[in-house]
């Protein structure tokens, strides 16, 4: 399946595909994130599985350096798909997920509906 540039209650929402290439580094995230944002989205999603499993290790420093990259180019990401995995060996990763589900530029997200939902506009 290709990439999809889709609209969610207004918000330009780049939905990518699970088979795409692996995102492990900042270049990575320029190539395959950002560049594919400029085709006009607001929030690109990425299935957690395309993340190389040292961005789900925060001591790694890939995970900051990927967001703080999405960051300077005010990309909003949503990472989509189970990640508790990823989140049994300690709280630094579960720390993140909560902080960062609490604002409006990061999101990890269990699937698209949940996404979709987030993205509803607040009464």
């Amino acid at each position: 399946m290709p990439d999809l540039l889709v609209e969610h209650h207004g918000v330009q929402v780049l939905v990518c595909s699970a088979d795409g290439a692996t995102i492990a580094t900042e270049q990575d995230a320029l190539d395959h994130l950002v560049g594919a944002a400029f085709q006009g989205a607001e929030l690109v999603a990425v299935p957690a599985g395309r993340f190389d499993d040292r961005f789900y290790d925060l001591s790694s420093g890939v995970a900051g350096a990927i967001l703080q990259k999405l960051a300077n180019y005010r990309v909003r990401l949503a990472v989509v798909g189970d990640i508790s995995h990823h989140m049994g060996t300690g709280t630094a990763l579960r720390d993140l997920v909560r902080e960062a589900n609490r604002g409006r530029d990061i999101w990890f997200v269990t699937d698209l509906n949940e996404l979709t939902t987030r993205l509803a506009p607040r009464p």
